[in-house]
């Protein structure tokens, strides 16, 4: 137990700014066991940002607190995965070689493609939330949140890591990854949709539209990623987060407009 709660801490320092105890400490070859609390983590983040903007919904109005509980998502993980997407817009939308478009993801000045498809990504976001009502807001972070980090950890666990730089920050988390790990994943990522279910939050027809729209995602990163680049890199488990996270709004905001 306690060497899994020291995964589950290491993991939440990877991939959120929250503070974690000394004693948890910091080695490589555990950081790929961590990955499997990745939906976990995500679970946590839903649980903060959600925990916001149901208390500032009572006195603002819900535009209002659901750009403000973004904005606690983005201080809360760093934009970790909103700068992958970035830098994933830039090198895939710029690069026609393989090599253009690894050297291009590793600049850190964001171009073009990066820019527009963050500030579409965010005013997406919130364009979805806010024509939820509040109890929907919060049901949607929880879903949302964990199964788009599943995603991310889908990739990881089918395709290979192809930057050979050990400076990557993604490189200690892509090996030695197996199904183990996936398993574990699995279920931090399903779970709040099942727990949806079971209460009757979310019909079947509509958990599988949303499992339909996260495999779609994968379907497209998959093949993109295989045929540009023949496996990914860090900046490519963000864009794939962000762009699982948007497609369950999108089903989630479409179901209310019908």
């Amino acid at each position: 137990m306690m060497r899994e709660l020291r995964r589950f801490l290491i993991a939440m320092g990877y991939f959120t700014r929250l503070p974690v105890p000394a004693w948890v400490g910091w080695e490589a070859g555990e950081l790929n066991r961590a990955a499997r609390y990745f939906p976990w983590i995500g679970l946590l983040v839903a649980l903060i940002v959600a925990s916001v903007l149901w208390c500032v919904a009572l006195y603002l109005p819900l535009g209002v607190a659901v750009l403000l509980s973004m904005i606690v998502s983005l201080r809360l993980t760093g934009a970790f995965h909103e700068d992958g997407l970035a830098d994933a817009a830039d090198g895939l939308g710029g690069g026609w070689q393989r090599e253009d478009v690894l050297r291009i993801m590793k600049d850190s000045r964001i171009g073009t493609y990066g820019a527009a498809a963050l500030v579409t990504a965010l005013l997406l976001k919130w364009g979805c939330l806010s024509a939820l009502t509040p109890g929907q807001t919060v049901l949607a972070l929880f879903v949302a949140h964990p199964l788009s980090r599943l995603a991310a950890l889908l990739v990881m666990l089918s395709l290979p890591y192809v930057r050979d730089e050990d400076s990557s920050r993604a490189k200690p988390v892509a090996q030695g990854l197996g199904w183990p790990e996936g398993l574990i994943g699995a279920l931090g990522g399903l779970l709040p949709l099942l727990l949806a279910g079971l209460a009757g939050a979310l019909s079947a027809a509509r958990i599988a539209l949303i499992l339909g729209a996260v495999l779609l995602v994968l379907a497209f990163w998959f093949r993109l990623l295989q045929r540009r680049l023949g496996g990914y890199t860090g900046d490519c488990l963000g864009a794939v987060q962000q762009c699982s996270e948007l497609a369950i709004y999108l089903v989630l905001c479409a179901h209310v407009a019908g």
